[in-house]
């Protein structure tokens, strides 16, 4: 039996402009950027984060910034020219896609990118503390959080076990460091 589902899937043309940011651990007193998912055409709005192929052919243009897919292959090549971007942003489609962690952690990592990463789209005030800790400067959380929620969930936990993008050295160590 033929579907009578006449929509389409729409593709967000017009860009977003975020405004619960969480930059460096503090709620940002403004959001200048802004996201367009469009990678057809440069957006009117300036600055503006745009997908990774719109960015590498305006590269000139100061007011552009990539946007990276979860799918993004960071390759030597791209890392190499993703150093010189002001900002780098990173989707997440869903919140149960973690991909954009790995790209955060790669960029700081083995890139030795030192500028702003920002996680975009849908951004949970439960993911904010990972987040950071794979490398993330900025998040843009969902309209739906609360951003009193995120800050004290960038403040919840003191001491972590695990290594990250900032604390090089596991709690177990030093503790072992600590008593010799």
């Amino acid at each position: 039996m033929p579907s009578n589902n006449t929509q389409t899937e729409v593709v967000e043309q017009t860009p977003v402009h975020v405004d619960h940011l969480i930059e460096n651990g503090e709620l940002a007193a403004e959001n200048a950027w802004c996201v367009s998912y469009d990678a057809e055409a440069l957006p009117e709005q300036r600055p503006a984060f745009v997908p990774l192929a719109l960015w590498q052919a305006n590269q000139d243009d100061n007011e552009l910034a990539p946007l990276l897919t979860s799918d993004t292959e960071l390759t030597t090549e791209l890392g190499s020219t993703l150093k010189g971007a002001s900002a780098i942003a990173v989707d997440f489609p869903a919140f149960t896609d973690g991909r954009g962690y790995t790209i955060a952690r790669l960029l700081r990592e083995r890139y030795g990118y030192t500028g702003e990463i920002r996680a975009v789209g849908d951004v949970l005030v439960d993911q904010l503390d990972y987040m950071r800790r794979c490398g993330f400067s900025a998040m843009a959380l969902r309209d739906d959080q609360h951003p009193e929620d995120a800050l004290r969930a960038l403040n919840a936990f003191s001491v972590r076990y695990q290594t990250d993008v900032e604390e090089r050295q596991a709690l177990f160590e030093k503790r072992l460091t600590a008593s010799h």
